[in-house]
C-alpha cells in the first residue's frame, strides 16, 4: 500500500483547506495539490507546492526581450518561440516541489540530476518500512544483447518464477536481519546508521524534490524517453501528466520540440539533403560510423 491510513487522512485534511491569495494559481495544478499518484507497487508522486504558470514564463521573457516579442501574437506563440530557440531562463521562473516515494535504486539514478533541491528520509534517524519493489512478471527481463545498460525480452516460465521468489525471499530476509540488529530486546542493538547497510536497493525511500521547470523538462526529456529504464520512466510519465495540467502551453512546446523531436548531426543533415535531392546515400559515403548510420536510419525509415 503506497500510503498509510494516517497519510491518507493528512492528505484529505490538506485538500480540504483553502486559502485566499494574491498569487497567480494554475487551476490544473490546484487539482493535483497533495494528492498521491501511485507509481510501481508502493511508490507515489505528490505535488506539495508550486510557483508560476504559463503566464509567468511569458512575463519573464518580455522583461528580457522587450519590444522584440511584440510580433508574437499570444502567450502560446511566445512560449513555443522560447522553446524552439533554446531560451531557457524564462522557464526557470516556474518551480515545483514534489514528495516522491521510490525504490533506492531508482533514487540513485534520479539523484544524478543535480539541479534540484533534495531532502531524503534519513535511515540514520528513522527505521525504514518493510516495503520493497518487486517487479511485475512482465518486467522481469533478460539482459539486452545490444545495449549493455538495458533489458531484453521478459523471462519466461520457471526462470521468471524463480527470480521473483529470490527477490521476495532475499528482501524479507534482509529486513528480518535489519530488525534483529537494531532491536534492543535483550541487547544493546546496532546503530541504525550501520544496520541500514544490509538493506537491499529495492527498499523504498522518500524525499522532497524541488526543481525549476527548465531543469524538470531536462529530467523528463531523458527519463520519459522510451529507452529509459522502466522503473524511473513510470515516475517521469506520471510527472509529465502533472506538468501538462500545470503549464499546458509550455508542456505542448516541450512535447513538440524536445520529447518528440530528434537531434541530427551535421553529417545526418547533409545526408538527408542529399537523399531529398535524389542521391543514393549509403553508410559508406555518408561520413557516419555504422552505429551513427543505424541511428540515422531509425529516424528516417518507417518500419
Amino acid at each position: 500500500m503506497p500510503l498509510s491510513s494516517d497519510q491518507l487522512a493528512e492528505i484529505e485534511a490538506q485538500r480540504a483547506q483553502s486559502h485566499p491569495t494574491r498569487r497567480v494559481v494554475a487551476e490544473g495544478m490546484e487539482e493535483h495539490l497533495y494528492s498521491a499518484h501511485q507509481v510501481l507497487d508502493h511508490g507515489f508522486v505528490r505535488v506539495i507546492d508550486y510557483m508560476g504558470d504559463d503566464a509567468a514564463i511569458c512575463q519573464a521573457a518580455r522583461v528580457s526581450y522587450g519590444k522584440g516579442t511584440k510580433s508574437l501574437q499570444n502567450d502560446e506563440g511566445l512560449i513555443r518561440y522560447l522553446m524552439r530557440h533554446w531560451h531557457s531562463t524564462p522557464f526557470e521562473m516556474c518551480e515545483i516541489k514534489l514528495h516522491v516515494k521510490l525504490p533506492v535504486f531508482v533514487a540513485r539514478q534520479w539523484i544524478r540530476h543535480r539541479t534540484a533541491n533534495v531532502n531524503e528520509y534519513s535511515a540514520r534517524y528513522s527505521i525504514l518500512d518493510r516495503e520493497f519493489y518487486i517487479p511485475a512478471p512482465d518486467h522481469v527481463a533478460a539482459q539486452s544483447e545490444v545495449n549493455n545498460q538495458g533489458r531484453g525480452d521478459a523471462l519466461q516460465g520457471e526462470e521468471a518464477a524463480r527470480v521473483l521468489e529470490m527477490l521476495k525471499v532475499d528482501s524479507a530476509r534482509c529486513y528480518d536481519n535489519y530488525e534483529a540488529m537494531i532491536s534492543q530486546d535483550g541487547q544493546q542493538g546496532l546503530a541504525r546508521e550501520l544496520a541500514r547497510m544490509n538493506l537491499p536497493a529495492n527498499i523504498y525511500t522518500q524525499w522532497y524534490w524541488k526543481v525549476d521547470l527548465h531543469n524538470l523538462f531536462h529530467f523528463l526529456r531523458l527519463r520519459a524517453d522510451p529507452h529509459a529504464q522502466y522503473e524511473i520512466r513510470v515516475y517521469a510519465d506520471t510527472m509529465c501528466k502533472i506538468v501538462a495540467d500545470w503549464v499546458p502551453f509550455a508542456y505542448k512546446a516541450f512535447e513538440d520540440y524536445r520529447l518528440g523531436a530528434v537531434n541530427l548531426s551535421a553529417q545526418m543533415v547533409d545526408s538527408l539533403r542529399r537523399m531529398l535531392a535524389g542521391e543514393a546515400v549509403t553508410q559508406e559515403n555518408s561520413g557516419m560510423t555504422a552505429r551513427e548510420w543505424r541511428e540515422f536510419e531509425a529516424v528516417i525509415r518507417k518500419d
